[in-house]
């Protein structure tokens, strides 16, 4: 029924219906404590999480600082705290400057619009991340999306624009799957074209580069005048935030022109006390980074996995939703909580566990997960 008085929601049922017919119903679980459960799932890929140094880094900020920014940035939101946490992080990764945002996502979705909108043109990789979709979405310019790593089609599409301005868009490391993007080859495309290129270093800082400082330091672009990096701290880093690391011009920029950072509040100063203790953690102990790989490249040995995971994501690779949705139930029930992503995450037909790789797991964690995956996904 439709017209006066019909329920402006009743689509809600038949769309949850469909979803729950396919597989896709999601739901909220509260997790236990940490320690009940080996964690494969989260990503925290340096356990630094739960690090004394970084709970006390929290626990000195919210002391100092209060437990609220109490505004944006641009009002009473910064502190000395922000301002030492972007110094701290842009020169361990190589970058000019630092812009703190309230989550990895606004981070994206700031840096994406501000760089971009009407008369230009944003290729995306058709795997980005959904901040970078978004951020696409509300750019107001032209968008094309190319297929997973082809750089030819960025190129394609970079040769045939009109457009004056052009923003190339990737994550460094896709967090689906793990891979790589061929960040190297995307800015010498970037650069005969005059393009800016932006890179979610999400899953890259920490993991990937000398010492965990990301994926665009590793292959010698830290720093380049041409690269954007935005990244996040609620992985390695084991808090909560985002940040834009750019040319000083850049940050000068987002700060007039970025809507996530004028009108949002600022994270708070826990949340930066924290991955700034974080960061010092990392920077004190950089065997943590190659250590995430070698636990990726043992969980993925045990699950069957042909080739060495290149990140902390271990991506097995299932087929239908519902026996994802089973295989994660029954990994939960050997005390191991893993991923499970489904469509529209990932494309129909491949649903999936999704493994993360921490630096603190135990040889006993390993050995609980080996079990697990044995007995879980043997042959049937």
């Amino acid at each position: 029924m439709t017209g006066v008085g019909a329920d402006p929601l009743a689509w809600l049922a038949e769309v949850a219906d469909r979803r729950r017919a396919e597989g896709l119903r999601r739901s909220l679980r509260a997790r236990p404590p940490v320690g009940a459960e080996v964690d494969l799932a989260s990503n925290d890929y340096l356990g630094l999480s739960q690090h004394p140094d970084v709970i006390e880094g929290g626990v000195t900020a919210l002391r100092t600082w209060g437990a609220g920014s109490t505004g944006s940035r641009l009002v009473t939101g910064n502190t000395e705290l922000h301002e030492a946490f972007e110094r701290e992080l842009a020169g361990f990764v190589g970058a000019a400057s630092a812009l703190v945002f309230s989550s990895g996502y606004t981070a994206n979705l700031g840096a994406v619009v501000a760089l971009s909108g009407p008369g230009s043109l944003v290729v995306s990789d058709a795997l980005t991340h959904a901040s970078l979709v978004d951020a696409c979405r509300l750019s107001r310019a032209r968008v094309v999306v190319t297929g997973h790593n082809d750089v030819g089609a960025v190129e394609a599409a970079l040769a045939a624009r009109d457009e004056d301005r052009a923003v190339v868009v990737t994550d460094s490391v896709f967090s689906a799957d793990g891979t790589l993007a061929p960040i190297r080859a995307l800015h010498d495309v970037c650069r005969r074209h005059g393009a800016l290129l932006l890179v979610d270093e999400a899953h890259g800082l920490g993991v990937r580069g000398d010492g965990g400082r990301g994926l665009l330091h590793e292959v010698g672009l830290a720093g380049a005048p041409d690269v954007v990096m935005t990244t996040t701290l609620s992985k390695a880093l084991g808090s909560q935030g985002g940040v834009v690391l750019a040319p000083t011009a850049v940050r000068e920029h987002l700060i007039d022109a970025a809507r996530p950072f004028i009108f949002d509040t600022g994270l708070a100063p826990a949340a930066v006390g924290a991955a700034l203790a974080a960061l010092e953690v990392l920077q004190a102990e950089p065997g943590r980074a190659q250590r995430v790989l070698d636990r990726a490249a043992d969980l993925a040995a045990m699950c069957g996995v042909a080739e060495t995971p290149p990140s902390a994501v271990v991506s097995v690779i299932l087929g239908e939703p519902e026996v994802a949705v089973a295989a994660t139930a029954a990994c939960l029930e050997r005390g191991v909580r893993v991923g499970c992503f489904r469509p529209p995450t990932v494309p129909a037909g491949t649903s999936r566990l999704r493994l993360t790789a921490r630096a603190s797991l135990t040889d006993d964690e390993m050995a609980q997960a080996r079990q697990a995956f044995t007995e879980v996904l043997a042959p049937t």
